[in-house]
């Protein structure tokens, strides 16, 4: 595949990096890490709002996936705790639903986060009588959801019909879970909740599928943000780290884990931009496999990054007061959520 940024996209990808770097998600994190999971900063919301991310893939604002990616990489890089991805998803199905809450959602008045079973349990069930959906189960866990007024679940029912309804937070029991990661919040929804007729709808066979595979996709690329960002600080240490009166970096053994990192990293991008382009085609079994390519390449591509560049700080790198277990502990649940490794591997053995 032949492709490149566009320098819109390298632009959009700079101004949020600044935006970010000015306001440090880690900084800001840092005060409150025993006070519980981590909330959405309103400043932040308010930026991904009125600079137009959360409506990014809507029609009005004619974003693409890859558009998303850029940002989402930055928002991994920074340690950031807002969902800028599930945000922007959320918004795209509205649309696609003609759900009357889109502007609201998309203005960032009311937070939404889109929801699904688990891919490997499937525990949320959707059940139509009639004119009423029954929705019951527990979703796979979601970032951001203790912040959201609202919840877009997508389903199918056991003859396969594809199901989407917007249920506000408060009628599902909002459980956080306690996870390696201190940089975002993670929680589960459980519910059990009937709808009206008017209060959810159907939606084309393989919506269920394309969201799993845009979830997928952007796990990997906030986990690509924080290996890039881990090589940053990794080459930077091993320039200023002196031992014997020399760099460290200057030691083979060193330069070797360096460039194995940067190797990964790059790598990985190559897969996530691959899957990113494959969400905006129009084929799916193309889709299905650059994404769980990227999702399983990257999902140990950066945890293996994740390792050398602890290996490279050596005691520093886990002490509390440095960023580099924070991004860790980041890239290691990402590697674990919406379809771990194993779980594409096997997905793109049976395509």
């Amino acid at each position: 595949m032949d492709f490149a940024l566009s320098d819109e996209q390298v632009a959009l990808a700079e101004a949020e990096r600044a935006w970010l770097t000015k306001n440090d998600p880690l900084l800001v994190r840092r005060p409150t890490i025993d006070d519980g999971p981590a909330r959405i900063p309103a400043p932040a919301l308010r930026h991904v709002a009125e600079s137009g991310i959360i409506g990014l893939l809507t029609s009005e604002m004619g974003g693409t996936h890859v558009d998303l990616l850029v940002l989402s990489e930055e928002h991994g890089r920074s340690g950031s705790s807002v969902p800028v991805a599930e945000l922007a998803i959320a918004c795209r199905l509205l649309e696609q639903i003609g759900h009357p809450a889109l502007d609201e959602v998309a203005s960032g008045e009311s937070l939404t986060i889109p929801a699904v079973g688990s891919l490997e349990t499937g525990a949320l069930h959707a059940d139509v009588d009639g004119t009423s959906l029954r929705l019951h189960g527990t979703t796979a866990p979601v970032t951001g959801l203790v912040d959201a007024q609202r919840v877009l679940l997508v389903a199918a029912t056991a003859d396969g019909t594809e199901v989407a309804a917007l249920v506000d937070a408060a009628s599902v029991e909002v459980r956080a879970l306690h996870t390696l990661d201190v940089t975002r919040s993670w929680a589960v929804a459980d519910l059990d909740v009937t709808l009206g007729e008017d209060e959810w709808s159907t939606v084309p066979a393989g919506t269920l599928a394309f969201l799993r595979d845009e979830l997928s996709t952007f796990r990997s690329v906030d986990a690509l943000g924080a290996a890039s960002r881990l090589l940053e600080l990794t080459v930077e240490y091993a320039g200023q780290r002196t031992q014997f009166d020399k760099p460290i970096g200057s030691f083979q053994a060193v330069k070797h884990h360096c460039a194995n990192m940067a190797l990964s990293v790059e790598a990985s991008r190559a897969a996530v931009w691959a899957a990113a382009v494959a969400l905006d085609g129009d084929d799916a079994a193309v889709r299905e496999r650059a994404v769980s390519a990227a999702a399983a390449f990257a999902g140990e591509g950066t945890s293996t990054t994740a390792q050398s560049a602890l290996q490279v700080h050596g005691g520093i790198g886990f002490t509390w007061e440095h960023d580099v277990h924070l991004l860790i502990r980041r890239i290691k649940v990402d590697e674990l959520l919406d379809g771990s490794v194993s779980y594409h591997r096997r997905r793109l053995i049976s395509a």
